[in-house]
């Protein structure tokens, strides 16, 4: 029984090392693994192209990682009116999107006059049925705007058509009205209509 003992405790030994270092080579496989998942998922979107990291300029193009139905093409139409006295228009007066791409329209103000502006931008779409399928992800209209005297800016908006949006929907058109809040009120002059009628002279 004695004699035994000794061959049993390095038999187990030997069970103990053997079953270590198998753990340890699964232990790095698995790191391996998950170190190659993201290469891997890099390349397998790019052959499926699913979820393609693009980046285009600022005047209208994808910014970030996006689900795009290629299949359908909506042509947006940007239109601009001015409430105020500053000059107010965008970039491009049309571009063509894919639903579920990312893209950028900007639109210019300039502040022609020799004092400060705050004005608020109001967007409008045709049809109506398309205000629940464009979604603006910035975009200058979310605060009020102030424009220094002289200064002219330009303000962007990025947008995504929903792939939900009608089939039958082709043309989309995005207009803003930028007006002036808090504009000066022109004084009543000394002797004008609510001066009673003969004051300061003698009757």
């Amino acid at each position: 029984m004695s004699t035994n003992q000794p061959s049993q405790d390095a038999a187990d030994r030997r069970f103990n090392r053997s079953m270590m270092l198998r753990l340890l080579v699964v232990v790095a496989l698995m790191f391996s693994f998950g170190y190659a998942l993201v290469p891997l998922y890099k390349k397998i979107c790019e052959i499926t192209g699913l979820n393609v990291v693009t980046t285009r300029d600022l005047y209208g193009g994808q910014v970030r990682n996006t689900q795009v139905d290629k299949s359908r093409t909506i042509t947006v139409e940007f239109d601009s009116n001015a409430r105020g006295p500053f000059a107010f228009r965008p970039v491009k007066s049309s571009m063509e999107v894919h639903p579920g791409e990312m893209a950028t329209i900007v639109y210019e103000v300039a502040n022609g006059q020799p004092r400060d502006i705050s004005a608020q931008a109001i967007p409008s779409y045709l049809p109506k049925l398309a205000t629940q399928y464009f979604k603006k992800i910035e975009c200058f209209c979310f605060k009020q705007q102030t424009l220094k005297a002289k200064e002219a800016r330009e303000m962007p908006v990025v947008f995504v058509i929903d792939p939900d949006l009608p089939k039958d929907v082709r043309n989309i058109t995005l207009s803003y009205t930028f007006f002036e809040i808090g504009a000066p009120v022109a004084q009543v002059p000394q002797g004008g209509a609510d001066t009673p009628a003969g004051a300061g002279r003698g009757i």
